[in-house]
Order: C-alpha cells, then sequence, then structure tokens
C-alpha cells in the first residue's frame, strides 16, 4: 500500500427500512473533514487522475455501482489498485502528494461521498484551488 492511504470498511446494518452506514468515526481516525460534496460518475468514466499539495481526501464510494480506484505515489513508480464493489461501502483515505482517480467499472451510475480536509478554494473560495490535474499527461493510465 502507498505510505499514508488508508482503506476503511464499516458494517453496513440492513433492517426492514433499509440500510444504515457508518462513514467516519473520529475514535478511528484523526481526520478532521472541512466539507463534503457528492458527485454520480457514469458507467464507464473516470475522474482523475490529479493530486493534491496539502488537501487529504476521504472518498466513500457507496457501493451503488463498482468503481476501480487508482493510486500513484509521487514518482510514479509505484501503482496501487483498489476495487470498491457494488453493494459494500469503501472508504479511501488519500493523504497529499499521493496522485489517484477513479473508473466506474460497473453498469449502473455510482455515487461517492469526499469529504477532505481542506476547502475547494479556500474560504469563500478566495485562494488557488489545491489541485494538480495529471488527465492529460499520458502518464497515468485509468485503465
Amino acid at each position: 500500500m502507498i505510505k499514508g492511504v488508508k482503506i476503511f470498511e464499516y458494517d453496513r446494518h440492513s433492517d426492514a427500512r433499509g440500510w444504515l452506514n457508518e462513514i467516519w468515526r473520529s475514535d478511528i481516525e484523526d481526520f478532521h473533514p472541512e466539507m463534503g460534496y457528492i458527485s454520480m460518475t457514469s458507467p464507464g468514466k473516470s475522474r482523475g487522475p490529479h493530486e493534491h499539495k496539502e488537501q487529504t481526501d476521504y472518498f466513500v464510494f457507496l457501493g451503488t455501482s463498482e468503481f476501480l480506484v487508482k493510486l500513484w505515489d509521487k514518482s510514479g513508480s509505484e501503482e496501487e489498485r483498489i476495487v470498491a464493489p457494488r453493494g459494500k461501502t469503501t472508504v479511501i483515505m488519500v493523504p497529499p502528494g499521493v496522485i489517484h482517480g477513479y473508473r466506474n467499472t460497473g453498469d449502473t451510475d455510482g455515487l461517492v461521498l469526499n469529504i477532505p480536509d481542506r476547502l475547494y478554494g479556500g474560504k469563500d473560495r478566495k485562494n488557488t484551488v489545491d489541485e494538480i490535474r495529471h488527465e492529460d499527461s499520458g502518464r497515468y493510465d485509468m485503465d
């Protein structure tokens, strides 16, 4: 595993009403989110790869589809592949400097939450966005 990357598995609790799944607990991880957002990724589509200088991403793959998550160390020499399966909530914490991206490998729309520890664009969106994009570099393949 690439240094600093963490994977969490929380139990899904089901009953006649549906299910409930924890996604973060302060007694398990010393992590302090600053914002949260949800995204929908269509089947076969990717997000990333990119990296952050200071931000830690805390991705919650909700199990609505299957995702392939790819991670690279800063040198690009070490690659990690993680499958976030359909029907299971998978949490992946990606620290600064780790290049990352994900692709919906399922056949349905997939939902992903992110609760990073930095505000996008800083307070009131007045700062430079902490993101280095690699989509067009050709160096990091999402397949």
